[in-house]
């Protein structure tokens, strides 16, 4: 925060999203002074990521935040006569009806406090109607998925419902209003249930060490391992916005990780998909006439350009209908669609199905044999490096730090000034406004779609391998017409984003109806109770 800016800038920003951050930096680096304001008191604006206490205060801020009456009207005796001003929120309209819900074991006291905490958490994060999430039909339990929470999300349309694409996202709406509730109910992955009933058990067997069950209180002390994130999206290794992290030496301040599988979910069950050549040849789900299909299905993909024979007169049809007219089986049409172009069997066509193909197969290989990219401490430290970059080349930069206004010319339509908190008026040639900033009538011309997402703390993977450490991309075609893949991203410990013993599951896809009806079927096909005889 700063009361005594200078008076003048070539290029103002507020908000701190990582779109924001991008241009920012841009501009820094190119020799403008550029002036980067956030009424927020943290980096990322809606891409930011936090700690389990943080993701609760942030819950609870918004539930307290309440339009702002008691303003100081001196700011209007600042517009002249040939100016006008358009009034900027100071309040973020952009979270509402997100729901909270806890299924670990609450035997947490007052005195629990995250470790290295500075203040005592907003841990009384509570329902205003508490019994309302007791008759869920899904009840996750202590074992499986300790706390989950979901909501809607308004962004702004894209043409594409590409991975990559989906990060150049300008704004996200998300959806707030909490509940929680002391559940018990056991839960395991529907992949381990199917594996249990094949294992013979004895009276005279010795009983298997029983793994401890993270409780409520662990996940709060431990919360600063968490870095859970409000946008959960991965970076293709060969897209643009790896190109421009390398390009700007953005890179520098960042570290990635791999996305070690790609999975698959069909007839009930999580399989991994085999992507890379090696991978392909290793498989045991596919038999030899399947493996060498599939090669020269892929093989045909990385260059189809070449060879428009082969699809020109399939064009007009989905690229769903398009592989049933190839040379692959069911369950090799299922992985290509689902698991690789990750597309359902509507949205594509074949022109479009075999870009996404040839992206996908682009991209192996490059730092890994998936194509896919994490940022170590989840998505919020992207907009941070490029701040980082800005104010390292001379961008000022003040959280905390709210607009009143911005001031336009009458005659020529462009904005000229800002009027900030302090009645300070600051000028500039330019400027860059993140849109949860404006009324919903300034933003009246902007087409939306509706997101729901969901954020599970669980201690099972989905599917359980030797490793405990793989990081997961899992698409769940929707069943039913009118709904829509669910994209499943499951976080180890090794990411940075969890506490050791947990997963962070984010299931995101474009709205239906509510967040929980659209993402709960796909949670309970992953999620399976155990026996009541179990529980104890």
């Amino acid at each position: 925060m700063a009361d005594n800016l200078p008076s003048e800038f070539d290029v103002i920003v507020i908000g701190t999203g990582l779109p924001e951050s991008i241009i920012a930096a841009a501009c820094s680096r190119s020799g403008q002074r550029v002036l980067h304001v956030d009424s927020r008191s943290y980096y990322g604006g809606n891409w930011a990521s936090f700690s389990f206490s943080g993701i609760l205060s942030w819950l609870k801020e918004h539930q307290e935040n309440r339009d702002i009456v008691n303003e100081d009207p001196a700011w209007h005796e600042q517009i002249l006569e040939n100016e006008e001003a358009i009034a900027l929120s100071r309040k973020d309209k952009t979270i509402q009806h997100v729901e909270v819900f806890c299924y670990a074991s609450r035997d947490l006291h007052e005195e629990v406090e995250e470790a290295g905490a500075l203040q005592k958490n907003h841990a009384s994060v509570i329902s205003e109607n508490p019994t309302e999430a007791v008759h869920s039909a899904y009840l996750p339990s202590e074992d499986e998925s300790l706390c989950t929470a979901s909501c809607e999300m308004l962004t702004e349309q894209t043409p594409s419902s590409d991975l990559e694409t989906a990060l150049e996202i300008n704004n996200v709406k998300v959806t707030g209003e909490t509940k929680k509730h002391d559940d018990k109910t056991c839960m395991k992955s529907a992949s381990e249930e199917e594996t249990s009933k094949n294992v013979p058990t004895t009276e005279g067997t010795a009983l298997q060490p029983k793994k401890t069950r993270i409780t409520y209180s662990q996940i709060i002390k431990e919360g600063r391992r968490f870095n859970i994130d409000l946008v959960s999206k991965l970076l293709y290794s060969r897209g643009l916005l790896i190109d421009l992290l390398i390009k700007s030496n953005v890179s520098r301040y960042a570290e990635f990780k791999n996305i070690t599988r790609i999975l698959a979910f069909r007839e009930g069950r999580v399989e991994q998909v085999p992507c890379s050549r090696a991978d392909v040849f290793n498989s045991k789900q596919l038999t030899m006439v399947e493996k060498r299909m599939l090669m020269k299905f892929l093989t045909f993909c990385m260059e189809y350009e070449k060879h428009p024979e082969e699809y020109k007169a399939y064009e007009e049809i989905t690229f769903s209908e398009y592989l049933k007219t190839q040379k692959l089986t069911p369950n090799l049409q299922y992985f290509v669609l689902h698991s690789i172009a990750m597309t359902s069997e509507t949205a594509s066509n074949t022109i479009d199905g075999l870009k996404a193909t040839k992206n996908f197969l682009h991209c192996l290989g490059r730092y890994g044999n998936t194509p896919f990219l994490f940022p170590l401490y989840g998505q919020g430290e992207l907009p941070q490096c490029f701040c980082r970059m800005c104010a390292v080349f001379g961008g000022i930069y003040c959280l905390r730090h709210s607009v009143q206004c911005l001031v336009v010319d009458k005659e020529s339509r462009k904005c000229k000034a800002i009027i900030d908190q302090f009645g300070q008026r600051i000028i500039s040639k330019h400027f860059l406004v993140e849109d949860s900033y404006f009324s919903e009538n300034t933003c009246s011309h902007v087409q939306y779609r509706q997101i729901s997402r969901s954020v599970l703390i669980t201690d099972r993977s989905i599917l359980k391998t030797d490793s405990d450490q793989q990081i997961s991309i899992l698409t769940v075609p929707g069943e039913e017409p009118g709904t829509f893949a669910v994209r499943v991203i499951e976080l180890c410990s090794s990411t940075m984003t969890c506490m050791k013993g947990t997963y962070l599951v984010h299931l995101t896809c474009t709205s239906s109806k509510t967040a929980r009806e659209d993402l709960e079927p796909v949670v309970q096909k992953l999620f399976t109770p155990y026996p009541e005889t179990e529980t104890g």
